[in-house]
């Protein structure tokens, strides 16, 4: 592997582009999807299984692990890559959009940066834009995201342009901390909300640090894909084109397909692991609710032509049963499901891309989820 971090642009097909990112730690084959290890762990998965559905890199919460164990008591351990027993790249959040979402009482000072309390135990902590890179070269991550406010749609344009110019401040104080760590990156995050203007504002200034990546955050906070797609379409012309850029938070299957058609490089979303644990299945043939009384005596698998265990070989019945009793085996079999079905997305992604036939691929992948789980019986 590669002693730096690289981005290299293989092929592109319209906007939509494949490549490869090589670190130290490992290859990651763009585009790629992250399965969410939020605690240090995909939940319900073994990360041997995650790494056996073609994850190259895996993303941990920031907010999360400094609460516990603890960011200074990770690296007593060896760091997470040694904690987790996970050799390959890992991506760390910020923190910032957890601490919008969970965090109680939260306090906001551009100077000091967040004061919040933990939603575990009401615990008081602080968390700067250095002490946020701190926490993260703690942990040891090989990507490590800029600290920014993301601000919950719709909003006022005050508010959205007081936090946008502010978490832009805030990634230059961010670059200065993380310094110059050979193998590793950090990347940037485009603020802005559902604001042309500022999007473009928070792009060309993060461009002009000359970071190594670039994330577009502040999406899938609630606005419509019409507009996440208007915002991507307004954000990625200001980004460097020789640099990966990363979609934050997203998203559904149509929401990646439609993103990578716009440029888009890298996802993370929790929907795969929280769908199944929900009792929800992403199939070539579009979602299937395994709570819905019609697979109660399904013989069917999930999909007879898949590679995949859990797909392939459990009948709906089974799944079914298990999902209504709230056994944990069915939350286990579905976020294997879901994962290897979103991996196999993101290779069809690729293959597709390279082939110069991605609008095809689109169309095919879109038509078989119009088609329907019930059409196939």
């Amino acid at each position: 592997m590669s002693e730096d971090f690289q981005f290299t642009l293989k092929a592109t097909d319209g906007n939509a582009r494949l490549g490869a990112i090589t670190m130290p730690s490992g290859e990651i084959r763009t585009p790629a999807f992250m399965p969410v290890g939020t605690a240090g762990t995909v939940k319900a998965m073994y990360l041997d299984q995650v790494r056996d559905l073609g994850a190259d890199i895996i993303l941990g919460n920031t907010y999360h692990l400094m609460l516990r164990p603890g960011a200074e008591r990770v690296a007593r351990l060896g760091g997470l890559h040694s904690l987790i027993r996970w050799p390959h790249p890992i991506l760390t959040d910020s923190g910032g959009f957890q601490v919008m979402s969970l965090a109680a009482l939260r306090e906001i000072d551009e100077n000091k940066g967040v004061t919040f309390k933990s939603h575990i135990d009401g615990s008081v902590h602080h968390m700067s834009p250095e002490r946020s890179i701190e926490i993260q070269g703690l942990l040891g991550s090989d990507i490590q995201m800029q600290l920014d406010e993301c601000v919950r749609l719709p909003a006022e344009r005050a508010e959205i342009e007081k936090s946008t110019d502010m978490s832009l401040r805030w990634a230059e104080r961010c670059r200065v901390a993380f310094g110059d760590q050979p193998g590793k990156a950090m990347f940037g995050i485009v603020q802005g909300g559902d604001i042309p203007d500022l999007r473009i504002r928070s792009a060309r200034g993060l461009a002009d640090l000359d970071l190594k990546g670039y994330a577009v955050g502040g999406l899938a906070v609630g606005e419509p894909q019409a507009v996440m797609l208007a915002m991507l379409e307004t954000t990625l012309p200001e980004l460097p084109a020789e640099k990966p850029r990363y979609l934050m938070g997203v998203g559904t299957p149509d929401d990646i397909l439609k993103s990578v058609a716009r440029g888009i490089d890298m996802f993370d979303c929790v929907m795969p692991t929280r769908a199944g644990r929900h009792g929800l299945a992403f199939t070539r043939r579009g979602k299937v609710n395994l709570r819905n009384a019609r697979h109660a005596e399904d013989l069917r698998p999930l999909d007879e032509e898949s590679d995949c265990p859990a797909t392939r070989d459990y009948s709906r019945a089974y799944l079914h049963h298990l999902v209504r009793s709230n056994e944990s085996l069915g939350g286990m079999l579905l976020t294997w499901n879901n994962l290897h079905y979103y991996q196999q997305l993101m290779q069809g992604i690729r293959k597709a891309i390279a082939e110069g036939r991605y609008d095809d691929f689109v169309a095919e992948t879109q038509e078989g989820w119009a088609r329907g789980d019930v059409a196939a019986i």
